[in-house]
């Protein structure tokens, strides 16, 4: 049991590791943010029904998750599209330090939705956020669009995770996943034939791009998903969630490491990400001690 539990937690930090990478191949990429999620999530889909397919999941779903799962789609779609213009506009490190802001905007609308109380030192994380996006950018101010663009789509994120929370308790992931998927790229179908760019120059492209759009829909979208669901069966939510907040400093650290000095950033940069950072970390513990308050039988 013991291995099995280190094998998925290494297993786990491998798929973290390839979600920081997402970023990577999103600034390698040379086509603008539309066509490529245009393009990932039409590749990604096509992937997860071949799963779907094999596993002989049905696909029946009720009206009211349609609804939903429409919602998912048309807002996951659009964090895609901002999370890869922010990357384009900016830099891969300033667009993760921003995506860390996530489970802040989550914190926020969770007790609406879900329709419990404000907790208290929810509050103060949030004042400590607000700091920490303070000193980012009032140093990196080259940078101000790209972080404002990185900021609406981590609150599209948090939305998307709120839709999902909801959609995962009576569906499986990946059913969730294709109908969300598959709504994506009908929705950005749609986008592009408005705006005129419709036509065999979205799949014109070069060799590497269709390379790095394949590992980022097979690895990092289709395979990432329905691993990191498995691992999810052995590893605690803690675990789990703890181990996913080091997403940005997996992918800081390749940036730095394939892009070298473009995105060095100044001091007030890393001290304004760490705050960020450190806040969402401290936000999980402190939600399953509270967890784990609730599951104890009072004697």
């Amino acid at each position: 049991m013991q291995k099995d539990r280190l094998l998925n937690l290494l297993h786990l930090h491998f798929i973290v590791f390839i979600w920081g990478f997402t970023a990577i191949l999103g600034k390698l990429i040379t086509i603008d943010s539309l066509p490529l999620v245009w393009i990932r999530m039409g590749l990604a889909t096509l992937f997860i029904i071949v799963y779907i397919i094999i596993a002989k999941f049905s696909l029946k779903i009720s009206r009211k998750a349609f609804w939903w799962l429409l919602g998912g789609g048309i807002v996951v779609a659009m964090h895609w599209v901002t999370f890869f213009l922010a990357i384009k506009v900016s830099t891969v490190s300033v667009a993760l330090a921003m995506m860390s802001t996530g489970a802040f905007f989550t914190a926020l609308m969770e007790p609406f939705l879900y329709k419990r109380k404000i907790i208290g030192y929810e509050i103060f994380f949030g004042l400590l956020v607000v700091i920490g996006l303070y000193l980012i950018f009032k140093v990196e101010t080259q940078y101000v669009y790209g972080m404002t663009i990185a900021l609406i789509s981590a609150f599209l994120a948090a939305v998307f995770s709120l839709i999902n929370g909801k959609l995962v308790q009576t569906h499986k992931p990946s059913i969730i996943s294709f109908y969300e998927l598959g709504i994506g790229v009908l929705f950005l179908t749609v986008i592009l034939m408005v705006k005129g760019d419709w036509s065999m120059s979205l799949i014109i492209l070069s060799t590497s791009d269709w390379v790095y759009l394949s590992i980022l829909a097979l690895v990092c979208t289709a395979y990432a998903f329905i691993a990191s669901v498995k691992v999810m069966k052995i590893l605690t939510p803690y675990t789990v969630m703890l181990t996913t907040n080091l997403e940005p400093v997996y992918g800081i650290l390749l940036a730095w490491f394939i892009f070298g000095s473009e995105e060095k950033m100044k001091p007030l940069f890393y001290v304004g990400a760490l705050i960020i950072l450190s806040t969402v970390i401290a936000n999980g513990i402190l939600k399953q001690r509270a967890n784990i308050k609730k599951r104890v039988p009072k004697i």
